[in-house]
């Protein structure tokens, strides 16, 4: 014992075999193989197959982690494009609603500038509004909060867009606030 590491009394077993257990499996093996060789060959094969299906399964992890972290990264800057749109509303109404006579004044064109580059921020990030005057209402697209009867146009045609909706890429960030037609 003193000249080896450990001794076959100390080594240990792998969990639910036994010696004559990991025997007859070997035997088998060889049995199945026919030579030592053809054995060492399907185990290094065997090997091989297990290595491959672990990469595998790691590519498909780290796919799916980058998936999910860009995922909620977009989540974060949906959120905050939503704070930004309270903003934009804002502008929106301020210039809408001014008078004629300021239109001109500096102050009043630098309060322009800050909308348009609001709006270039919302567009970098993909986000951009959609119309919805004219179009069938959609309740994906649309949030109705009147119904207008007798308008002559086509019942459930959009007739007043009260808030702008927003779109990022394919998606709603935030639905349209519309009046609709009814009969």
């Amino acid at each position: 014992m003193a000249g080896r590491p450990w001794s076959t009394k100390e080594r240990e077993e792998p969990a639910g075999e036994t010696g004559t257990e990991t025997a007859a499996a070997d035997s088998f093996a060889q049995d199945q193989a026919g030579s030592p060789l053809e054995a060492a060959l399907l185990e290094r094969d065997e090997q091989i197959a297990a290595h491959q299906r672990t990469a595998a399964d790691f590519a498909n992890f780290r796919r799916r982690t980058a998936e999910e972290r860009e995922r909620e990264a977009g989540l974060a800057s949906e959120a905050l494009l939503l704070k930004t749109l309270a903003v934009v509303d804002d502008l929106d109404r301020a210039l809408a609603s001014l008078p004629e006579g300021l239109k001109s004044e500096p102050w009043v064109e630098g309060i322009a500038a800050i909308h348009r580059k609001l709006l270039a921020v919302m567009e970098s990030e993909a986000a951009r509004p959609y119309e919805s005057v004219g179009q069938p209402f959609d309740p994906r697209e649309h949030e109705a909060v009147a119904q207008v009867p007798g308008s002559g146009k086509t019942s459930g045609e959009v007739l007043q867009e009260h808030r702008k909706g927003w779109k990022i890429r394919d998606r709603i960030l935030r639905p349209a606030v519309v009046s609709v037609a009814t009969d």
